[in-house]
């Protein structure tokens, strides 16, 4: 299955909100399985994002609704990297010269 790491500031509106922002997390973990991902990790961060979260997806159209439709939420804004394992990445690089 394909990895995400998604990154993740809060919008004007996902601030005034955020005391429901946990429930609101658990809300968009369960649309994602929906889509057959699987939420791995999610963080609440100090620094230039809000929250981290690493996922797993069925596909890039189906990580690409979902993110589409957290963002159409209007509480945060996502920057979305596709990543791969250590074992994609071997697999990756072992015909290079």
């Amino acid at each position: 299955m394909p990895h995400y790491i998604m990154l993740m500031n809060l919008t004007e509106q996902g601030i005034k909100d955020i005391k429901n922002a946990p429930e609101r997390v658990k809300e968009a973990v369960k649309y994602g399985e929906t889509l057959g991902g699987k939420m791995l990790d999610f963080y609440m961060t100090m620094g230039e994002y809000d929250y981290v979260a690493i996922a797993e997806g069925t596909s890039d159209e189906n990580a690409l609704k979902f993110l589409a439709a957290l963002g159409a939420s209007g509480n945060v804004r996502t920057k979305t990297l596709k990543a791969f394992t250590l074992e994609e990445m071997a697999e990756i690089v072992k015909d290079l010269p």
